[in-house]
């Protein structure tokens, strides 16, 4: 077993919730994911970088390690993404905070790449990392998501909630275990003035589904040295 493979297994063994996978994602489905990525994509947000095999296909599609910021809530990995990308902007910290810590210029971002294990969080977990994701992101600009279920890891009410919609990108039976990749992207205008099928159109649905809005502490962000 190689070194990142250990890290990642015992990583998950000791909190299999946060980490959600027992390896690292392979290259099949690190090319997935990145399949849309472009130079022009950039900069680019990575939110769960893990050993950083997302993080190293992105700079093969050209992105520069100054346009990259990495979350990651993993101490175990915080120092190997540093190591390996040096010039990348690494930040340990939960990725729910993104939307009380200012990361980058708000409508600033092309792209954000995420290898968070969302099936396994909170709805207001999930809700808090996609709003405060999509904060930075530009109008035309889009988040990728990878999942090991059989559809959209974001429930429908906070697709709904955020104006987003979600597009199968593809699946791949290469990695292990077999994955799928899924875009979000704000949907049209015209599209918000009718509300969908599902919609959460107040606050009584919110409350059903565990949404109801509540105070945070400012958070710390922690950029270890």
């Amino acid at each position: 077993m190689s070194h990142d493979a250990t890290s990642f297994f015992l990583s998950w063994l000791f909190n299999p919730r946060r980490v959600g996978a027992v390896a690292p994602s392979g290259n099949a489905l690190a090319e997935l994911i990145t399949r849309e990525i472009t130079p022009s994509s950039g900069p680019i947000i990575e939110l769960g970088a893990g050993t950083g095999v997302f993080t190293y296909k992105l700079l093969q599609k050209g992105i520069r390690q100054q346009d990259l910021t990495i979350v990651e809530y993993g101490s175990e990995f915080v120092q190997i993404l540093q190591l390996r990308f040096p010039g990348a902007r690494v930040l340990w910290m939960d990725a729910a905070r993104l939307g009380t810590v200012k990361l980058a210029d708000d409508g600033s971002v092309g792209a954000v790449v995420s290898g968070l294990p969302l099936l396994t969080m909170s709805p207001r977990k999930v809700l808090s990392i996609v709003s405060g994701a999509f904060r930075y992101v530009r109008p035309n600009g889009a988040f990728y998501q990878f999942t090991y279920g059989p559809r959209a890891p974001i429930p429908r009410p906070i697709l709904d909630r955020l104006g987003l919609k979600a597009t199968l990108v593809g699946r791949t039976m290469s990695n292990l275990p077999p994955a799928s990749v899924y875009r979000l992207v704000r949907r049209a205008p015209s599209r918000l003035s009718a509300p969908r099928s599902g919609a959460i159109e107040d606050q009584s649905q919110l409350d059903d589904f565990g949404l109801r809005p509540r105070l945070v502490d400012t958070p710390t962000v922690l950029e270890p040295g």
